[in-house]
């Protein structure tokens, strides 16, 4: 049920226009079954790259004055990632505003981590269309930024490609690969299927709806398997 007061004293701003942060929440699978709501959380998505990556660019290079572009890049590319997003999301309780088909509903846990991101990045575009860019910032910074020091101590700040490629080539003296076994579905709802191997040796395979995703999670479950 939404609570959109609740939701206001948890992250510490005032909505004005609440149409904008219904509409944050709506998937597009809901239309199918209810042809009255005529716009889903799409449009309103494209905001979010262009706001987070500002917000997090500028901490970033204000607070460590010292680090090169690299350590930034991988600092805000760790923040920024779906499963970091995901995570907020899970934290603020999004989901209970989520509108989904009843279809999508009963086997979302399958993109569980995708759709909350995507709602996550939804709701920062209705943060700053409502309240313009200074709000949008201040609850990246107290959201999202927040997660920067559990990044540093755990390294995940280095990506999993990154992390099989150097311990392949360092170990094994090959560059591990990565290979589309198959594209499916209708063109704005694709999957793939990717598949890592060194030297013609399988490391591991994995199915998500975005390429480079199904690469970076085929990259993690490779470095589970071996320890890195």
């Amino acid at each position: 049920m939404e609570n959109f007061e609740a939701l206001e004293k948890k992250i510490n701003l005032k909505f004005k226009n609440l149409d904008l942060y219904k509409n944050a929440f709506i998937h597009r699978s809901y239309l199918n079954e209810h042809k009255n709501v005529k716009e889903h959380n799409e449009r309103i998505e494209f905001l979010w790259d262009a706001v987070l990556e500002l917000a997090v660019t500028d901490f970033l290079y204000k607070k460590f004055p010292k680090f090169n572009e690299w350590k930034l890049t991988n600092f805000r590319s760790s923040l920024v990632k779906k499963e970091t997003l995901a995570q907020t999301a899970r934290g603020l309780w999004l989901w209970d505003f989520l509108k989904l088909s009843k279809g999508e509903n009963e086997t979302w846990w399958r993109n569980k981590d995708y759709i909350l991101a995507n709602t996550f990045e939804a709701f920062l575009g209705a943060i700053y269309l409502d309240l313009w860019y200074k709000s949008a910032e201040k609850f990246v910074i107290e959201n999202v930024v927040t997660k920067l020091d559990n990044i540093v101590e755990q390294q995940t700040f280095i990506d999993s490609k990154t992390k099989i490629q150097w311990y392949v080539q360092s170990v094994f003296k090959f560059t591990p690969k990565y290979e589309t076994i198959t594209e499916s579905w209708f063109d704005h709802d694709k999957h793939y299927v990717i598949w890592i191997y060194s030297a013609w040796c399988l490391m591991w395979v994995w199915e998500w709806k975005s390429k480079q995703m199904a690469q970076q999670m085929a990259a993690k479950k490779a470095c589970d398997l071996l320890w890195v």
